[in-house]
C-alpha cells in the first residue's frame, strides 16, 4: 500500500480542493520539460527550508520538530533527485522563478493578532502546497507520455499526499480539532479562488 493509499478517508475528505488543475498543463509540461524540471527542483528545496524555518522558530514544539525533521531530509532527497533527472537529459537547472501561486498564498496567511491563529496559518499554508503539488504530480502520472517520467511523479505524488497530511495533523496536535478544519475551510475557499485567477490570466502555477 502506498503512503497516498493510507491516508485516512476522513484526511482526505478534509483536504479536498475545490479547482483541478486545468488538464491542458499537462501538455504544456511537456513541451516546456526543463522549465516543469526546474520549477519542481525549486519547489522541493523551499519545502526543505520551509520546515527548516518551522523547525526554528517552535523549537520548543517537541512533536513538530521530531516530526519535521525526517522531511527536511526528505525533501532534500527530492530536490537532487530532480538535478539528478535534469542532468540525465541533458538539461540545466534554470533561474527561479516568481512564484505567483505561493505568493498569492502567503497574502492568506494571518500576520498579525493570536500567536496560535500565526501558527495555524503557517501549518496550513505548508498542506496547501503539499496538497497542490500532489495533485500537479498526480496530473503528470496520469498524463505525460514518457512511461518513466509517468512513474517519477507517481513517487513524488504519493510522498506529497503524506506531508499534507502531516501538516493537518500537526495543526490538530496543537490546536482546537474543530478550529482547524474550520480555517482549513476558509484556506480552500481562498486557493480556489487563486486557482481560478490564474488560470483565467494563463499564468503557471509554480
Amino acid at each position: 500500500m502506498s503512503e497516498f493509499d493510507s491516508v485516512s478517508t476522513d484526511t482526505k475528505a478534509i483536504l479536498g480542493l475545490q479547482l483541478p488543475t486545468d488538464p491542458r498543463w499537462v501538455n504544456l509540461a511537456q513541451i516546456s520539460l526543463e522549465e516543469v524540471l526546474t520549477d519542481h527542483a525549486y519547489c522541493e528545496q523551499k519545502a526543505a527550508t520551509s520546515c527548516i524555518s518551522l523547525i526554528q522558530r517552535y523549537s520548543e514544539k517537541e512533536i513538530l520538530v521530531e516530526a519535521l525533521a525526517p522531511i527536511v531530509t526528505e525533501e532534500w532527497g527530492h530536490f537532487r533527485l530532480v538535478l539528478a533527472e535534469i542532468k540525465k537529459r541533458e538539461l540545466r537547472l534554470g533561474k527561479q522563478r516568481r512564484d505567483d501561486y505561493v505568493n498569492a498564498l502567503l497574502l492568506f496567511v494571518q500576520k498579525g493578532g493570536d500567536h496560535h491563529g500565526r501558527f495555524l496559518d503557517q501549518l496550513l499554508l505548508m498542506a496547501m502546497i503539499e496538497a497542490r503539488s500532489c495533485e500537479r504530480f498526480k496530473r503528470l502520472s496520469e498524463g505525460l507520455q514518457d512511461e518513466y517520467l509517468r512513474k517519477f511523479y507517481r513517487r513524488f505524488m504519493e510522498s506529497e499526499a503524506g506531508h499534507y497530511a502531516l501538516f493537518i495533523e500537526l495543526a490538530e496536535t496543537y490546536v482546537d480539532k474543530e478550529a482547524v478544519r474550520r480555517r482549513w475551510k476558509e484556506w480552500l475557499d481562498y486557493e480556489a479562488e487563486v486557482i481560478q485567477n490564474l488560470q483565467v490570466r494563463g499564468d503557471r502555477m509554480h
